[in-house]
């Protein structure tokens, strides 16, 4: 059997494409009985997210094994199998294994590190469970995915380094500040990044986030969803002081703070430190205000700084997790190769002993004087005989791996003639 993956992801294909092949959550139970069907296999798995299209699944030969998952996508999604085909990935047995670990362990994605694919693959995961869909083999493949995935984010740092600009300003923050609980937060514009910094700084336990913006029906909305306060765009001056963080990102042409909105701000808070976040091109917040003492300001470059030292960071503890996934990898193929080993040494032992017992009751049906008790030794000895004839070959089987010099399990079947269809 063989474990295989058919694919494309963010690095092969365009979102143009990607989108094209997706599945929803909802059609994957038709979809993975159906895909094993068409496509015969045995077991199998779907992971469709923003970034990749994967089928995971388990096959007895590989010949037909691509072409039949490649017309399996043409068909379902009714498109030219032409239009995609050079954009698939196509990986088996070990290279099939490590891939799903990799992707488990967020070393294949777009960001590496990130948390949500390990939990994207777990529900794939549990639709495939619940469809029967999965066996002996994905299951384990799955739960050793997921374990691998924790060992690399508690042995590593791989998830320790902020790489998005957004969530650099609360790690900067956060070394200002330390702890940031009962900190308020200004945010000035309601645009995405705003609102994703402000997700992050949620998360982080500050206290509360006010919001201002130039059209106060989107500051409103955006403040309803962090349980916030919005400001009208020319009141916000005046609350300076009240705010521990303040994040701007508008499309102003021209400066919204300066040097003496802010010493105004820090003699009202009796010089407790101001941290300010200026992602907007150009700049919301006057340069100038940094040589004010307890003022701490960032801009985008600043924050592309960080992003781009920790992405090398990154790139570092990805290196050590590569190697985690590595020794993973060779562990599973072990256990598949005593998956194909143990039927092996079941037959090989079931027909050496079948062999010995025909041959013991030959022999005794001709010594009608032999008592009990010799009789009892002579089956003994031929057991004891059989046991230490199997003794070696069973114990080579059991050390098999990938050495040149290894029989395979295939030809011990074919030597010991252990299969029905070889002739005595």
């Amino acid at each position: 059997m063989h474990i295989v993956t058919l694919g494309l992801n963010h690095q092969t294909a365009p979102v143009a494409i990607r989108e094209r092949l997706a599945f929803t959550a909802e059609e994957l139970p038709e979809v993975l009985r159906r895909l094993k069907d068409e496509a015969g296999l045995s077991e199998a798995l779907i992971l469709s997210t923003c970034n990749r299209v994967e089928v995971y699944g388990i096959s007895a030969t590989l010949d037909e094994c691509h072409k039949r998952l490649l017309k399996f996508l043409a068909d379902y999604h009714q498109i030219d199998a032409k239009d995609f085909a050079e954009n698939l990935y196509f990986h088996t047995d070990s290279a099939a294994i490590s891939h799903g670990f990799r992707v488990a362990s967020s070393l294949d994605s777009m960001v590496v590190g990130e948390p949500q694919i390990l939990g994207q693959f777990k529900d794939a995961f549990a639709i495939a469970s619940e469809e029967l869909s999965t066996g002996l083999i994905l299951n384990r493949f799955l739960h050793r995915s997921f374990f691998i995935a924790k060992e690399v984010r508690t042995q590593t740092k791989i998830a320790s380094y902020a790489v998005s600009v957004s969530f650099a300003a609360v790690e900067l923050a956060k070394k200002i500040f330390g702890d940031l609980n009962d900190m308020k937060v200004m945010l000035i514009g309601a645009g995405e990044m705003c609102e994703l910094a402000a997700r992050h700084f949620i998360n982080q336990g500050v206290e509360q986030v006010l919001v201002t913006n130039r059209t106060l029906s989107r500051a409103q909305q955006l403040a309803n969803e962090f349980s916030g306060i919005a400001l009208p765009f020319d009141k916000f001056r005046g609350q300076l002081d009240q705010v521990d963080i303040i994040l701007s990102s508008t499309g102003s042409p021209e400066y919204l703070i300066g040097p003496e909105e802010l010493s105004q701000a820090l003699k009202k808070r009796r010089n407790r430190p101001i941290f300010l976040i200026d992602i907007a091109v150009p700049r919301d917040i006057d340069p100038k205000v940094n040589e004010l003492d307890n003022i701490y300001l960032y801009d985008v470059d600043d924050l592309q700084d960080v992003v781009t030292e920790n992405l090398d960071q990154r790139r570092q503890e990805a290196e050590l997790a590569e190697k985690l996934v590595a020794k993973e990898v060779e562990k599973f193929e072990q256990w598949l190769a005593s998956l194909a080993v143990t039927p092996t040494i079941k037959k090989l032992r079931e027909q050496v002993l079948e062999i010995a017992d025909q041959e013991l009751k030959k022999t005794l049906a001709g010594l009608t004087d032999l008592s009990n008790k010799d009789e009892q030794r002579l089956k003994a000895m031929v057991n004891a005989i059989a046991n230490k004839f199997l003794h070696h070959p069973i114990s080579y089987l059991k050390s098999q791996d990938d050495s040149a010099e290894t029989i395979p399990a295939t030809t011990i079947r074919k030597i010991f003639k252990l299969d029905k269809n070889d002739v005595r």
